[in-house]
């Protein structure tokens, strides 16, 4: 009995009408800045999320999963291609040529990425003939010196289609007359535009003008894989290096864009932080509100200390009473965090629809619609943090419940 007493005693507290109605009115604030906090941090970082997952899956889409090079190049590319798809999960491969230039027209430049591609085999393991807002992919031909550029990459030269670009190279020609940077003029003819910060930075030519570009003769930089589930690419790389053997480095797109991974990992982790506050206020509030409890109720505690009870009894009552609030405001939190979650994407498109105006612009943002993406990880560790306040929130009212004397409770009851 005396084990159960603090749990029937804690709940019938819970249950019974208060005398004092602010002790009720901040045990309610308690239990709904609680619910609040847990809600508001399941979302948010939901969002968060959302967004990752939508900027890993546009990189992608031209990011190569895996790819296998070295920096003196390539000479029999398609032996290094049959021997990657001999490991588990590589479906296809593609030859290219990489290469950093500075693309210059009308007096405006900006640095970019040059990657030499083969029309043909890159369809097999990139779907960037799916983004192109203009042209197509299959209109590099070698020998023509065209050119495909990032749409945020053509708006900030002012090109489109069928305008010429000069692209120069770090390199530079020694000449009786001097020393020049190289230099070659390549024709545009198409733009993409998958929706990430590679729109700005990256251009695709063919990988024989790239070589001669570059003067890798008949070398290439290495081959890009396509796997199953680039999301799960650290066992495959690591099949790669045994099978590659020395001298070939392989590369997998989440080292290719770390620092901005990096990045976004220590933004969820701070906006984490930040929100949690919420929480520890909710905790606040419970302290509180035991402490106030405490107070209206000292004639019933030193009735109970009188009949025997214990001052570990006593403050196992307030422990029982504050966490009871707690979990109940951490259960209610997490159901409606979840289902906000959920169908966030949904609410904001149907007050879209209602209000008449877009929260994320298409002609600003890369995106039209907010991304959500729940993780059951996020959910354990926010209801966990919850919990633990909530139930380190009732130790100190519930010590000083239990340091109340009988004799000084009683004497000045009336």
């Amino acid at each position: 009995m005396n084990t159960n007493l603090p749990l029937f005693i804690g709940f019938r507290y819970i249950r019974s009408k208060r005398r004092n109605g602010f002790v009720s009115f901040v045990s309610l604030l308690s239990f709904i800045a609680m619910a609040l906090g847990i809600m508001a941090l399941i979302v948010v970082l939901s969002v968060m999320n959302g967004f990752d997952h939508e900027i890993k899956k546009r990189i992608l889409n031209v990011v190569p999963h895996v790819s296998v090079g070295s920096d003196a190049g390539i000479v029999d590319w398609p032996k290094l291609g049959a021997i990657a798809l001999e490991v588990e999960n590589v479906e296809a491969y593609a030859p290219f040529v990489e290469g950093y230039g500075l693309l210059s027209s009308s007096g405006l430049s900006q640095g970019v990425l040059v990657q030499g591609i083969d029309p043909e085999l890159e369809s097999d393991v990139s779907p960037i003939s799916q983004y192109m807002v203009v042209g197509e992919v299959a209109y590099l031909q070698p020998g023509e010196y065209g050119i495909v550029l990032g749409n945020l990459l053509a708006r900030s030269l002012g090109v489109i289609k069928g305008d010429s670009v000069i692209l120069s190279t770090p390199e530079l020609n020694v000449t009786p007359a001097g020393i020049f940077p190289r230099y070659k003029r390549f024709r545009v003819l198409g733009v993409f535009q998958v929706g990430a910060q590679v729109d700005n930075g990256l251009a695709f030519i063919h990988y024989q003008d790239a070589q001669k570009l570059f003067r890798l003769a008949n070398k290439v930089t290495g081959v890009k894989l396509r796997i199953v589930d680039p999301f799960s690419v650290e066992m495959t790389a690591k099949a790669l290096e045994e099978k590659a053997g020395e001298g070939l480095v392989v590369k997998t797109w989440a080292m290719e864009m770390s620092s901005l991974f990096q990045a976004i990992k220590m933004e969820k982790k701070v906006v984490g932080v930040l929100l949690a506050a919420i929480v520890t206020v909710a905790a606040f509030n419970i302290i509180a509100s035991l402490v106030l409890m405490v107070a209206d109720k000292r004639r019933d505690i030193a009735v109970l200390r009188t009949l025997g009870a214990e001052a570990n009894t006593v403050s196992g009552i307030f422990i029982v009473q504050g966490s009871v609030i707690g979990f109940f405001g951490v259960i209610t939190g997490a159901v409606l965090g979840c289902l906000l979650a959920i169908f966030v994407g949904d609410i904001v498109s149907g007050l879209e629809q209602v209000m008449g105006f877009q929260v994320f612009d298409p002609n600003v943002y890369f995106i039209s619609q907010l991304p959500s993406k729940l993780l059951w990880q996020d959910v354990v560790w926010i209801c966990c943090l919850g919990l633990g306040l909530s139930v380190l929130a009732t130790l100190y009212p519930a010590r000083r419940a239990g340091q109340v004397l009988p004799a000084e409770a009683l004497r000045y009851d009336h």
